[in-house]
């Protein structure tokens, strides 16, 4: 392959975003080059003419910030003529407007077309979701110190036309923004369109698979930055999800993941915290809320397809977690594209969904609460997050012990804010596989003995225990297997919550 070719490669290729990243063997006379580097390419010969639009004051002064009324639609760019945009930054005020992220929607439009290639609210777009705004680094997309980076390269052949429509009730005050691409008298006609396509689906559907994008031609898919949120708050349960793409018509999937965080090349529910890398990260991590914003560019295993994909994801692990759901998936494809789903004229449904408080029993002791300090002789002790079976438990978790015989123990601190004698109350939870067993307060049995089997998940009504005698601070009581149902398949415990009333 000769050095012109070499370069006429990389120019269109745009650092193997668009074509296979493969090796090239070079002349005699000349160095060997790799496509698989941004950096290989450097030193050659570039095309085109140098094009850059912007928002710069046109009269020469430092105004150089377009405002955008609410409901106004501003032409960011209208170019006619072949090119190959390489990176457009924008920057925002008022900064960091959840409003603005989330109803300020982009569009652009390649060759004429009267329906749109992008169209995605400005925050998703850039790969981070819920309105907010969140510094991360990856190749294609980044927000940096205020600013918001995009470098998937979008070629055209006759035209360009990018809009920014604020659909909110606030003012976009200053909208800046720069576009740099190359001009071209002409491109290779194989030369794929950029697409990104905004979807939402809140709440999820139960029993059916969360749809990232649906497309019908001959292209690739290249990532997806996708937007998950417990309806209920807190807990991660959505995350047992898997992926599943089916390509050109098939009816089962050619890829079909272990996990969610496990597509997003993490594990473990993200429980090392947030990141970003070069093409895979986590920008929102939030228990509180029960949100994940993460991103995954499929750039060195882009996924072609020549009739259809449908790339798919699980909330949970048979979609039994009502969730909020938002997506934005990148991909190329030769046109015309399948009409995008019909972009909501309602503005109100952009914006993130606020949970409402969890059910809480009043003046509850949280089992899950007592984690750190609770021991068992045998089994592992942790918290269940309950969201997923339905309401009635405090607080939505569980403290779950999983011992494996009779006799087990598990010890737990009651606190109590005074001295004196209480009525003790419990909440569990029955199950298949739970156990029987009795409370006990040092050598005296207290309350009844308990069976917690059950053919479905359900919590328990409240069961008394009886008055005990307790001390301010810690109290030790202690849980003891007695045995299972004969139609129990274990000896799992699930306990709610106590409280202890004077």
């Amino acid at each position: 392959m000769t050095i012109k070719t070499i370069a006429k490669t990389l120019l269109i290729g745009g650092a193997a975003l668009l074509l296979p990243c493969l090796p090239v063997t070079a002349q005699k006379d000349s160095p060997a080059v790799s496509l698989g580097s941004p950096l290989a390419g450097l030193a050659l010969p570039k095309t085109g003419v140098t094009k850059h639009e912007g928002s710069w004051d046109r009269g020469g002064g430092n105004g150089d910030a377009r405002g955008v009324a609410p409901g106004e639609t501003l032409t960011l760019l209208d170019y006619n003529g072949a090119g190959i945009i390489r990176r457009f930054w924008v920057t925002i005020a008022p900064r960091s407007d959840m409003q603005i992220h989330r109803q300020a929607i982009i569009r652009m439009y390649w060759d004429g077309e009267t329906t749109p290639s992008v169209e995605a609210p400005i925050g998703d777009f850039f790969g981070v979701g819920f309105g907010e705004q969140k510094d991360y680094i990856s190749i294609p997309l980044n927000e940096t110190s205020g600013g918001y980076n995009c470098y998937w390269p979008m070629p055209f052949h006759k035209s360009a036309k990018w809009t920014i429509t604020n659909m909110s009730s606030k003012r976009i005050d200053a909208f800046y923004y720069n576009i740099d691409f190359a001009g071209y008298e002409t491109l290779d006609k194989d030369l794929r369109h950029f697409h990104a396509q905004f979807r939402r689906e809140n709440p999820t559907t139960k029993d059916k698979n969360y749809t990232i994008l649906e497309a019908k031609g001959d292209g690739h898919f290249v990532g997806v930055a996708l937007h998950m949120q417990n309806r209920r708050g807190h807990g991660f349960g959505f995350l047992e999800g898997d992926e599943m793409i089916y390509f050109d018509g098939e009816k089962n999937p050619s890829v079909n993941g272990t996990g969610t965080e496990d597509y997003f090349s993490s594990g473990w529910y993200f429980d090392r915290g947030l990141y970003s890398a070069p093409y895979h990260g986590v920008t929102i991590l939030d228990p509180k809320m029960g949100r994940v914003s993460a991103y995954r560019w499929h750039i060195e295993d882009a996924m072609p397809f020549h009739k259809s994909i449908n790339v798919t994801i699980e909330h949970g692990n048979q979609n039994d977690s009502e969730a909020d759901y938002s997506s934005v998936a990148y991909w190329y494809q030769s046109e015309p594209h399948m009409p995008f789903p019909a972009f909501t004229k309602d503005a109100s449904t952009l914006l993130p969904f606020i949970p409402p408080p969890p059910f809480k029993i009043t003046g509850a002791i949280e089992a899950e609460s007592l984690l750190s300090a609770a021991k068992a002789t045998n089994g592992n002790i942790d918290a269940q997050g309950m969201e997923v079976f339905g309401d009635g438990w405090s607080g939505d978790s569980q403290l779950w012990w999983h011992p494996t015989e009779v006799s087990a123990e598990l010890t737990l601190p009651l606190p109590a804010t005074e001295d004196g004698e209480f009525t003790l109350t419990g909440y569990f939870t029955r199950a298949k596989d739970y156990a029987k067993f009795k409370v006990m307060q040092g050598d005296k049995q207290i309350g009844p003995d308990i069976n917690l089997f059950n053919a479905d998940v359900i919590p328990t009504k409240a069961i008394t225990f009886g008055k005990i005698t307790v001390k301010k601070g810690e109290n030790p009581i202690r849980i003891v297997i007695t045995g299972k149902d004969e139609k129990s398949e274990g000896y799992l415990v699930g306990i709610d919550a106590f409280t202890l009333k004077k």
